[in-house]
């Protein structure tokens, strides 16, 4: 009896090509998908392809065949890179100053984060078509749970996931990488095995196979300070690492030894929880120029405050906690953080708890040239600012914050502020109030 067909899908029409076939009958297409486990895979990772740059492509299509870089001024850092500008060498979180000496003739255009958020918006509506179990893990990628949604669809996870890259790409302009599996590591690791517009599929039977070759670095968490651990203790190779019984991974690395060996052989049991708790929020900005003088910093430091802030009263949230995070010159980080006595998303709050931290940190010898604010801990919006006979005025703050987000939302940003905020030759400002930093890129806030 012959062996059966592997199961195999054209990711252009749907069609089912038969046994061998490279070329799809029904549309031409040669994107065929074939693989044992095919349609009993339902765990898939989706990486948007290039997001900034690519939303800024779609948007000036004269930009199409040129080398696009997102990002700030020569001191700011790559936020995203198109395919074109990677040839050179570009990538992400590359110091501006380098990327541009590897692509000289590349397109840097600043970040505009509303626009990207609300393409990724679109991004997750359609996500959310699919499955309710969709878990973001940043602006422009996230890991969906598709099991149980053959019946719904009447297609198997792989058929819907095809469609949807297909819709994304016809509707919105941009084009996704998809990673399908049986965990989220793995499917992980598919989505970044296949790009740009990649579909990668890895099996449970494969996958310590196909894994026991690959560098440790492979595992997400593994940077270079940990690989060098690795590397002392003779782990290089995923293989290596796997083969590690629960005991002995623990006296030779530790606590995290036993999960790392598991990891390295593709085992995964994370869900896909959609209600994953937030651990922190932030907002960064990298200088024009280093700053050095507490005020400078300090006028930096406040329309952090007020957009972090923002993001916190967006996610109905509130800081129980504040993160001072500075980078010198020479790239030296330093953080440094304090409780709060009492949970706050208002500004000011926020504001007066950091600046005693930079007090400390801002002594004028030291120049900076990047400077934020985290909250970290977080604690639910309803506890925020209540009020109590050592902060009575919590309440009020509030209140004065609620209204002053009200009408910048009716009329923009610029018709409310605080005077600290004002610089000179701004209508209506004292000609002596203090200029803020300007600065050559805000930073998306980082969650974890």
């Amino acid at each position: 009896m012959p062996a059966p067909a592997t199961p195999a899908t054209c990711r252009d029409c749907d069609a089912r090509p038969g046994e061998g076939a490279i070329i799809c009958p029904a549309c031409g297409s040669r994107r065929i998908l074939r693989h044992a486990e095919l349609f009993a895979l339902a765990i898939a990772h989706v990486d948007c392809d290039a997001f900034y740059a690519s939303v800024e492509k779609r948007e000036n299509p004269d930009l199409l065949a040129r080398p696009v870089i997102v990002g700030g001024g020569r001191r700011g850092v790559v936020s995203a890179a198109c395919y074109v500008a990677r040839l050179s060498g570009v990538r992400s979180a590359m110091p501006m100053f380098k990327a541009l000496k590897l692509c000289p003739d590349a397109v840097v255009i600043r970040p505009n984060m509303s626009k990207y958020a609300a393409v990724a918006r679109q991004v997750r509506r359609a996500m959310e078509a699919l499955t309710p179990l969709v878990l973001p893990l940043s602006i422009d990628e996230a890991v969906m749970d598709l099991s149980g949604t053959e019946a719904l669809h009447g297609a198997p996870p792989a058929v819907m996931l095809a469609r949807f890259a297909r819709g994304i790409e016809r509707d919105l302009g941009i084009t996704v990488s998809v990673g399908l599996a049986s965990n989220r590591l793995l499917a992980k690791i598919a989505a970044d095995r296949d790009k740009p517009r990649g579909f990668a599929v890895i099996g449970r039977a494969e996958a310590a196979g196909l894994l026991s070759g690959e560098p440790v670095t492979l595992l997400p968490g593994i940077g270079p300070a940990a690989a060098r651990a690795l590397e002392r203790a003779g782990l290089t190779r995923l293989g290596q690492l796997g083969a590690l019984s629960p005991a002995e991974a623990l006296r030779r690395l530790g606590s995290h030894g036993p999960a790392l060996a598991r990891m390295a052989r593709g085992e995964d049991d994370r869900p896909v929880d959609p209600e994953r708790e937030t651990k922190s929020i932030s907002a960064e900005t990298t200088f024009a120029s280093d700053l050095a003088a507490r005020a400078a910093l300090e006028r930096a430091l406040w329309p952090l405050c007020e957009k972090l802030a923002l993001r916190l009263k967006e996610k109905e949230l509130a800081a129980a906690g504040v993160v001072l995070k500075l980078k010198t010159a020479d790239f030296a980080l330093r953080t440094r953080a304090a409780r709060l006595s009492a949970p706050t998303r208002v500004a000011d709050t926020l504001f007066a708890a950091v600046r005693p931290l930079l007090a400390r940190e801002a002594d004028g010898g030291t120049a900076f040239r990047l400077i934020g604010i985290g909250a970290q801990p977080l604690a639910p919006i309803a506890e925020a600012d209540r009020g109590d006979l050592a902060d009575p005025d919590a309440p009020r703050r509030a209140r004065m914050q609620d209204a002053m987000d009200r009408l910048r939302s009716r009329f923009g940003k610029a018709v409310i502020g605080k005077g600290r905020a004002w610089r000179p030759g701004d209508a209506g400002r004292p000609a002596g109030a203090p200029q803020p930093a300007r600065a050559d890129e805000e930073e998306e806030e980082e969650e974890d």
